[in-house]
């Protein structure tokens, strides 16, 4: 085959994977494109009719200027976190669960089935044990079957999990509409959990949060210090690889979504009995797919997630107070959001990978 033919065949842009960059020079890129969109974010604001830098400190002030909002800001911060979490369980062995949000609605319903009807039944502390092993248990079944299906017929994980988000939706619409919804009521909703079977606030913010420092600890040590820990990360880079070390990887797929879907079951049952005390459509509240950036701008860090999740959540916080105290429509205060949180996975692509045109050498960074 002539060399020409071979060059016509070469794509004109190819991504390829950086070699080692420095932590100076990575964190470099980071705080230059995080100066990036604040400015972008301005000129937006500017266009809006604002002040830029009084948007951004009141959006700051919004987030962390009160105890009261404190609590807010940790209280959306906890289920992002937890569910970051959980789905990278499943990235790190390349296994993409896009369906944390269907994962969450179950674990809430299997909650509820104990919280809304058993509360007479069961003391405050086996009642909470019981909704919380009943939702990591039904959001972990709800993740092992996209696995056990790949494992056996090689069906597409993404769509799959996706998929089943709409299914978990429609249930939460049939439960509030047919045998969960509210007695007496002329709308269709689920009863309230009652306040005796609600979880007890610790500084002011349901226990949860303590609960969520506990698995980043736990979650670094099982991805970094165990067995199965390895054996995601050997699947994770190859399927083939792992096979012939040994590792059986249809069993590594089941379990691993396992701990994944129960993770994110969990997450529902602390948003049932911590802050929403009912289910409804938005009970995971979009935390499913904002989690997938949070796990990807810490590059998978337990660690690092913690930081991302309270960032974000802090911009979702002081987004709310920009509405109210400078008018600004819910779209554009989105939109700002958007475009910082753009900027700042885009560097993290920048800093992973580099475009190569046809023709340039290759040349490692």
């Amino acid at each position: 085959m002539s060399k020409a033919h071979v060059q016509a065949k070469e794509p004109l842009i190819r991504m390829v994977k950086r070699g080692t960059i420095s932590q100076e020079k990575a964190w470099g890129i980071r705080a230059i494109a995080f100066v990036l969109s604040l400015i972008t974010g301005g000129l937006l604001i500017l266009v809006l009719g604002h002040n830029p830098i009084e948007v951004y400190k009141a959006m700051v002030i919004g987030a962390w200027g009160s105890r009261t909002v404190i609590h807010e800001t940790v209280k959306l911060a906890v289920p992002l976190l937890i569910t970051a979490i959980g789905i990278s369980f499943a990235f790190k062995m390349k296994f993409w669960n896009i369906g944390a949000e269907g994962q969450i609605l179950v674990g809430a319903v299997a909650a509820g089935a104990f919280g809304l009807f058993t509360a007479h039944i069961f003391p405050k502390l086996p009642l909470v044990v019981l909704m919380m092993l009943a939702g990591m248990v039904a959001g972990g079944l709800y993740g092992l079957l996209p696995a056990v299906c790949k494992a056996k017929w090689g069906t597409n994980e993404t769509l799959f999990t996706l998929m089943l988000n709409y299914i978990a939706l429609a249930f939460i619409k049939y439960l509030m509409n047919g045998p969960w919804k509210a007695p007496g009521s002329s709308f269709p909703k689920i009863a309230m959990l009652v306040p005796g079977a609600r979880l007890t606030k610790v500084l002011g913010v349901h226990w949860g949060w303590i609960l969520a420092l506990v698995l980043v600890v736990v979650s670094w040590i099982y991805f970094n210090k165990t067995k199965q820990g390895y054996e995601i990360a050997v699947v994770g880079e190859s399927n083939n690889t792992a096979r012939y070390a040994g590792i059986n990887v249809s069993k590594v797929f089941r379990r691993t979504m396992f701990l994944s879907g129960a993770l994110c079951g969990l997450v529902g049952m602390l948003q049932f009995a911590g802050a929403d005390y009912t289910i409804t459509e938005g009970t995971a509240g979009g935390v499913g797919f904002t989690a997938i950036t949070v796990a990807w701008l810490a590059k998978m860090n337990p660690y690092g997630m913690l930081i991302v999740s309270v960032f974000i959540a802090m911009l979702e916080r002081g987004s709310n107070t920009i509405q109210t105290n400078f008018k600004i429509p819910a779209s554009a205060s989105d939109l700002l959001i958007g475009i910082i949180l753009f900027f700042m996975l885009g560097c993290e692509f920048f800093i992973t990978y580099r475009l190569i045109f046809r023709g340039k050498e290759e040349h490692h960074a």
